[in-house]
């Protein structure tokens, strides 16, 4: 960034990524998280973990600008839902009601606003949550590019994640969280992604540029909470969970390694990637390790129920294309890939997404 980018917010800072989190820890932290940590607050804002808990309660606060609203496999609509419900289920809560607000700009045709709408319907059918409040606005032209769209969200404890948390005790006695958090992980640990990367941001771009790479890249926004909800109540020992969106694996991993205090070593040839995924980033110069997702999660889990956790995945619909990616170690205090031509090297916290406007 260039000293005049340090004076003013800049697109980067909503893109994940470094950016994004030192505008959130020394802006908004400053004002609204600065007191000593409530007992009905188990997980606060500065814990910065995906969605906060008061009480039992999980709760979370989404906005989505995604640039055009409508692209391959998805609409801001889709997204808005599915990013909210994700984020309440990584933390191992059920989702079980949404509140929307609408910024329409002038001009949006009813057409659009119906698509967005039934859209977002379909979403909820599909992660079984009703939106039961919400607020609607509307600017002038020229000033949102479309539409706006927040959806706040809470969510519950359930059995599922006792079972879970549960198992996790069996295995490891020490284990006090009540929740599945960012902070969980110790050495040992093994890394599951769920599917393949970078699917979503590209599926973006091809929609900003107008450039099709020569094959179907399509989104892959969709709501998970059932899937999680399976790999807790069937089978458990999930420690951590985060979906990689703004930043990608490579932002969402940083974040596992500065708030659990340790080292997490990934395997190049393990991280399931599209072949036309690759081709298209490697065209346009794009870490896919940096790019962002909307239906895919990164589980930290005990050992001994790594492999259960993976078959599991693998029967289902969403984590078809799961691997184990890698493990959490003492070794050292980074985020390393082990690649294919034998070396290691450093996976960086990325500024933010190369993509903007992606979600």
């Amino acid at each position: 960034m260039s000293s005049e980018d340090k004076k003013h917010i800049t697109l980067v800072h909503g893109a994940g990524g470094k950016a994004m989190h030192e505008l959130v820890k020394r802006y908004i932290l400053k004002y609204f998280s600065t007191r000593a940590v409530e007992p009905s607050v188990p997980v606060p804002l500065g814990a910065l973990d995906d969605a906060a808990v008061v009480g039992d309660t999980v709760f979370k606060s989404d906005s989505h600008a995604v640039k055009p609203i409508f692209f391959p496999g998805g609409d801001i609509g889709r997204l808005a839902v599915c990013g909210t419900v994700n984020d309440i289920a990584v933390l191992g809560a059920e989702p079980v009601a949404l509140a929307c607000g609408f910024i329409l700009e002038e001009g949006l045709p009813f057409s659009d606003f119906e698509k967005i709408l039934s859209s977002m319907k379909k979403a909820c059918e599909e992660a079984e949550v009703n939106v039961v409040t919400g607020d609607t606005k509307v600017v002038e032209k020229g000033a949102l590019g479309g539409c706006v769209i927040n959806v706040s969200g809470m969510g519950k404890r359930t059995e599922a994640l006792e079972h879970n948390l549960a198992v996790v005790r069996k295995y490891r006695p020490s284990f006090k969280a009540r929740w599945v958090l960012d902070s969980n992980l110790r050495a040992g640990d093994k890394i599951i992604l769920s599917g393949t990367l970078g699917d979503h941001g590209l599926a973006v771009l091809s929609a900003q540029e107008g450039i099709t790479f020569g094959s179907s890249i399509v989104s892959d926004v969709k709501p998970l909470n059932h899937m999680i909800k399976r790999l807790l109540g069937e089978v458990g020992g999930i420690l951590a969970m985060k979906d990689p969106t703004r930043g990608g694996l490579a932002d969402a991993l940083n974040e596992w390694n500065q708030k659990s205090h340790i080292g997490i070593l990934i395997y190049e040839d393990r991280i399931p990637i599209k072949p036309d995924v690759r081709a298209a980033c490697e065209m346009l110069g794009i870490d896919p390790l940096e790019v962002g997702n909307e239906g895919k999660i990164i589980i930290g889990t005990v050992p001994e129920k790594t492999e259960q956790i993976l078959e599991t995945l693998k029967s289902t619909e969403e984590g078809k294309d799961a691997e184990i990616i890698g493990e959490a170690t003492d070794e050292f205090d980074a985020v390393a890939m082990q690649t294919v031509v034998g070396g290691k090297r450093i996976i960086a916290q990325p500024l933010g997404d190369p993509i903007p406007r992606i979600c």
